[in-house]
């Protein structure tokens, strides 16, 4: 018994590292790879081009990118198109002019089109764009010379679509969806996009509509290394940000498959997303992906994509995929409520179930649970106050966030083994489980009301009903089998217990804590066999201190694990001052030679603090010599006045390149039209002194901003323009200090910017 229990724990560890190690491939596809096949190492060819510097809307770089992207599709032998045009966001107040790439290869039967696409232009000022979404164009690139290769002619046409601006609000889907000619006749889309450097790579289902043919459409191009469930899509809503295939959703109807990787989350919109840290086995699996889909989809009948039908599914080994209806999520959850009912009154029956040992079954469970709030949620709050820096990586997942997620789950199973081992030969095996199923039972009840997509956590559960009525039997029967039985549970929670600290950051590591409990009281049939669980809880204490060490020692930053850092040098020309301003609540050595050893807390300096992505301002600022730099000029085109009414426009002009423009207006105002080079605004034309931004404008190389409004005619009126330039390290009026080699740009912020300040008036 105690040599099966013992090989039993060593089988159970083995299943959690193949949940992990079955997501993704294990190794990439070489130059030798025949020309049909997608090949990792030669789509490693165009990327190695493409991240050569970051290459944000508007640069020179993202220029040569688009060119070089262009003259790569006519060597497929395809007739790239440019696609330019203003796109107004009047929600958000933002402008720019995208310019994507489109192409198509003709189907023979072509009714409804294929959309294969990605973006081109990397995040703002700091990153390579490597993974984000480097990986996504190289991806189509690499399958679409091999799906020509095979000499095929598709029945559907395939478009081809690399978006720009996608990082500073999806501007190129929006582009393509409400002007392209080709965008009415899509029927499905496949993006391919990262938020990380590396991990698997996950497909997630955008569409208005029921996804069934979306899933039996997936499962039918049998992808190698599906990683898929229902419930990925309601955490990717939880995320701080959409994709280029929300908009075609929204804007489109257009349904769509999306596909990422979001692990190594560290490197995400940083300098870290480069060509040399970019997992090549994660390119192989977006590779794995498109392959297959591309060539079931070509041919597929994609009227028929659309269904008022919604399933249920997720991956899982071997099967690759399981799915089923919505309406049988109600009636799974009512039969085995009634299977536990029964199985309830059967141990009572035979006296295998008493009242007072299930109730004390309740005290580890529920104790476990506690513990395992407190430690997830305050454990994390007090490594923050002992590492203060890891809060200069805004996304919240720092370069050991692994060793953190494995020592809150060491410890949480400590916690349990520590707890179930004071049970060991008072309560049996079923008293002990009947607590967990109940709790597992209320869960899986609430899901089935208020969260459908992770309604597959019932399967699991009737696995451990069935170790429970073997339990209950109270005939001898292997542990093997109890192990059987808790595959199903183990290879499917496993991965999610790391996925929630990796995609939203490690502020969620409670939900870790708490679910990795939950596992371990649904596998306890297996658990309770298992001899020396003392000892077990030492060794589980020594691994979680183990993490915590490795954690600790690769807590500072390093030339590999560089510090994000943020300066800014701002002007006003009004008041002929001038400021240096960081983001940053940790001021390290290189921001010092600028801030001072003592600066001022920013709002104690300036009037105005941006906000970012992650509702970061301004911390500190201090003076700094003003510099005299070439900035926006305005001119009054018009100014006149009818009926009553003062038409104005305004041209601003560059002296130098900029790369964003802000513009507010100084007082209450309702204007009577309002348009931005002929683009009108229609939604809003009230603004107020605490609701004064009028416009974010990215500039595409040269442009200038022509703004025309109509007032009432007695109204004087004057704006206030900010002009930011992202060339602060390597500009002529400013000089500036490298930094070191343990420091990059802090990403998700305007950042290494010369912001000139200026009043205008008409």
């Amino acid at each position: 018994m105690k040599k099966a229990s013992t090989l039993s724990f060593f089988l159970l560890l083995a299943a959690v590292y193949f949940s992990f190690y079955n997501l993704m491939p294990r190794s990439i596809s070489s130059l030798e790879t025949a020309e049909t096949e997608f090949s990792t190492e030669r789509a490693l060819v165009p990327l190695k081009e493409i991240t050569k510097a970051p290459h944000y809307v508007g640069t020179k770089e993202n220029k040569r990118v688009r060119e070089f992207l262009i003259q790569q599709l006519k060597e497929l032998d395809l007739n790239p198109e440019i696609q330019r045009g203003y796109v107004l966001n009047e929600k958000e107040k933002r402008m720019n002019q995208p310019v994507n790439i489109v192409a198509k290869i003709k189907g023979t039967e072509s009714k409804k089109s294929l959309l294969v696409f990605s973006h081109y232009d990397s995040a703002l000022t700091p990153s390579f764009g490597a993974s984000d979404a480097g990986s996504g164009v190289v991806t189509i690139l690499e399958s679409l010379r091999a799906f020509k290769a095979t000499g095929k002619q598709p029945k559907n046409d395939i478009i081809i679509l690399f978006t720009d601006a996608e990082e500073v609000g999806l501007v190129g889907a929006k582009l393509f969806v409400r002007e392209h000619r080709w965008a009415k006749d899509v029927a499905l889309s496949l993006n391919f996009e990262s938020r990380g450097s590396g991990g698997p790579s996950s497909m997630i289902v955008e569409t208005n509509h029921g996804n069934k043919n979306l899933i039996k459409g997936f499962k039918q191009a049998n992808p190698d290394f599906p990683l898929a469930s229902s419930l990925l899509y309601s955490v990717y809503k939880m995320l701080p940000n959409d994709t280029d295939s929300t908009i075609l959703r929204e804007e489109g109807d257009i349904d769509g498959l999306f596909f990422a990787f979001i692990d190594d989350h560290f490197d995400y919109h940083t300098a870290g997303d480069n060509f040399e840290r970019m997992d090549r086995n994660s390119l192989e699996h977006q590779g794995s992906y498109l392959m297959p889909l591309l060539t079931y989809f070509a041919d597929a009948d994609l009227d028929l994509i659309k269904s008022a039908e919604d399933h249920v599914y997720t991956n899982f080994p071997i099967l690759k995929m399981i799915n089923y209806p919505f309406y049988w999520v109600i009636p799974m959850i009512l039969i085995a409520a009634l299977l536990f009912i029964v199985l309830l009154f059967v141990g009572f029956k035979n006296h295998t179930l008493q009242f007072k040992p299930i109730l004390k079954g309740f005290l580890p469970f529920l104790f476990s649970i506690l513990m395992a709030f407190f430690l997830g949620f305050y454990g994390w709050k007090t490594i923050l106050k002992i590492y203060p820096h890891y809060s200069e990586i805004l996304h919240g997942f720092t370069y050991n966030g692994h060793a953190y997620i494995g020592f809150f789950v060491s410890f949480s199973l400590a916690i349990c083994w520590f707890l179930y081992s004071k049970f060991q030969r008072i309560e049996t095996a079923a008293n002990l489980m009947v607590a967990p199923l109940i709790i597992w039972l209320v869960i899986n009840a609430l899901i089935a009301f208020y969260l459908k997509g992770a309604a597959y956590f019932i399967l699991p559960f009737y696995c451990a009903l069935v170790s429970f009525w073997i339990l209950i039997k109270r005939e001898f029967t292997s542990v093997y089998i109890h192990l059987l039985l808790a595959l199903p549970a183990v290879l499917i929670f496993s991965p999610l217990i790391q996925t929630f600290p990796v995609g939203l950051g490690l502020k969620t590591i409670v939900i870790s804590t708490i679910f990795t409990v939950l596992l371990f009281g649904l596998i306890l049939s297996v658990i309770h066999s298992f001899e020396y669980k003392q000892r077990v809880t030492q060794g589980f204490i020594l691994v979680a201190f183990g993490f915590f060490l490795y954690a600790h020692s690769t807590h500072d930053f390093s030339e590999d694990r560089k510090k994000p850092n943020s300066l800014l040098y701002t002007q006003s020309l009004e008041e002929q001052k001038a400021h240096w301003l960081t983001y940053d609540t940790t001021l390290d050595d290189w921001s010092k030679e600028y801030l001072g050893t003592n600066p001022k807390v920013a709002s104690s300096l300036i009037s105005s603090v941006a906000r970012s992505k992650y509702n970061s301002g301004f911390t500190f600022a201090s003076e700094a010599p003003f510099y005299e730099i070439p900035h926006y000029e305005s001119t009054t085109l018009k100014d006149s006045v009818f009926g009553g009414k003062r038409a104005v426009t305004i041209k601003l002009e560059a002296n130098k390149k900029a790369d964003v423009l802000r513009l507010y207006v100084n007082q209450d105002i309702n204007f009577d039209s309002l348009s931005y080079n002929g683009v009108e605004v229609s939604e809003n034309l009230s603004y107020t002194t605490e609701n004064n931004r009028l416009l974010t404008f990215y500039v595409q190389e040269q442009d200038a901003l022509e703004i025309s409004y109509t007032i009432a005619k007695d109204t004087e009126l004057s704006f206030t323009l900010d002009e930011y330039s992202f060339d602060l390290m390597n500009n002529p009026w400013v000089k500036m200090s490298p930094r070191t080699m343990s420091m990059m740009p802090k990403p998700f912020v305007f950042n290494d910017a010369l912001v000139v300040k200026q009043k205008i008036t008409p």
